[in-house]
């Protein structure tokens, strides 16, 4: 007979003990904790480690607590017969099922806890107290993350699209909102909204919300050196600094400009001061907030022309803000408006103005180690995919001209 293989997290603990004529005897095992006692002298004194790595610290006896319950169920030890062998699995199988039942009573007794999956949880209200209760930055994302799901339900599972319990979370279904992501997200927007999805996954997991992961074995992989956010080209440029209308958000004009000629990300715009323009020398200084700290090409500096020096201005306050602007997602509601305005046909986010100042000037003829120098990249690996977006730029020029009729 096999030796029972019992979870580390398991408590009770399904044991067994092998008995002298040839059974083996089944018995559960709770864990009640430890007791932690100091190591005196005998003066009564605390004792000391006095080498190794617990050098100087106080010396402790750790007794842990255990209980047996004696299950009086057994097992044939060499089953012979096909009738032992099936005795065998009915008897382990009820074993199993008693110690399931002693952990819930357990856990009711000590804790006053309740199984969660005896409630009837909604994943997605899960999804969504697990957000307001979220205090990392990157929150705006996991919002999102959880829009497309419940878009992706609607779609592929509307049975699902306003309630789906944890158990419902299969692999097959993992794997089809992976393609889903991967056709509606632009960027690495596919791949950054899985890894936060996944994180929802696995906290539900940790409170025993799912016993299992559903996904695990999914991946969603990317292509590092594909630029797949939509670029703005040189004429397209014009058109939106031509286009000016009653409504419009001056400021998030104002800092998208400037962004679109500094190649500057959103979260360093906002952030910027006057303080941060050397005017004597035309140049804009400033450390990127995505890799400050680590990284020794934190740092970037930025020629600034006559035009972009006006477009900044000047202030005696050196300690003041550039640019005035609303939240992240109420800039790209204007600028979403903006582009439309300007009869731009793309989808067209802020940072895609990082994305068309590396292209732009790339088609320009800048070589790939000035780009990199100015977006403020570490190495090469990252500037590379701006010369494949260049090169699928020329490849549909040429690709736009009538064909020969030879």
């Amino acid at each position: 007979m096999a030796k029972l293989e019992a979870k580390i997290k398991d408590n009770p603990k399904l044991l067994q003990n092998s008995l002298s004529d040839g059974r083996i005897s089944l018995y559960l095992e709770y864990y009640l904790g430890r007791e932690q006692n100091p190591v005196l002298d005998k003066d009564g004194n605390q004792l000391y480690y006095t080498s190794g790595a617990m050098k100087g610290k106080p010396k402790f006896s750790i007794k842990h607590h255990r209980r047996k319950e004696n299950l009086n169920l057994y097992l044939s030890d060499k089953p012979r017969t096909p009738v032992e062998r099936q005795t065998n699995k009915e008897t382990l199988e009820l074993a199993l099922k008693i110690r399931s039942e002693r952990e819930q009573e357990f856990k009711e007794n000590t804790l006053g806890y309740r199984l969660k999956r005896d409630r009837n949880i909604n994943f997605l209200d899960y999804f969504q107290t697990y957000i307001d209760n979220y205090t990392k930055k990157d929150i705006r994302l996991l919002e999102g993350v959880l829009k497309r799901f419940k878009e992706f339900l609607s779609i592929d599972y509307p049975e699902f699209d306003c309630v789906i319990r944890p158990e419902h979370l299969t692999k097959d279904m993992m794997g089809k909102f992976v393609e889903y992501l991967q056709s509606k997200s632009v960027g690495e927007g596919a791949k950054g909204y899985y890894q936060r999805f996944k994180k929802v996954i696995s906290h539900a997991i940790d409170h025993e919300i799912l016993q299992k992961n559903p996904c695990k074995g999914i991946v969603c992989k990317v292509d590092d050196q594909l630029l797949r956010k939509d670029v703005l080209s040189s004429d397209e440029i014009i058109a939106l600094l031509k286009t000016n209308y009653k409504e419009q958000n001056l400021e998030v004009r104002r800092a998208f400009i400037f962004c679109l000629y500094t190649g500057m990300r959103h979260c360093d715009v906002i952030e910027l001061k006057y303080r941060n323009i050397d005017y004597s020398n035309s140049l804009l200084k400033f450390e990127q907030l995505k890799t400050k700290g680590k990284s020794a090409t934190s740092g970037v500096v930025i020629p600034l022309n006559d035009s972009l020096l006006k477009l900044i201005g000047e202030s005696d306050d050196k300690n003041k803000y550039i640019f005035t602007l609303p939240s992240h997602t109420m800039c790209n509601k204007a600028l979403k408006r903006w582009v439309a305005r300007a009869g731009i046909d793309k989808h067209i986010t802020w940072h895609c103005a990082r994305h068309s100042f590396a292209v732009n000037i790339l088609n320009n003829g800048a070589n790939i180690k000035t780009v990199a120098s100015l977006l403020g990249h570490s190495g090469l690996k990252h500037t590379e995919k701006y010369t494949r977006a260049v090169d699928e730029l020329k490849q549909k020029a040429i690709d736009s001209l009538p064909e020969l009729d030879l």
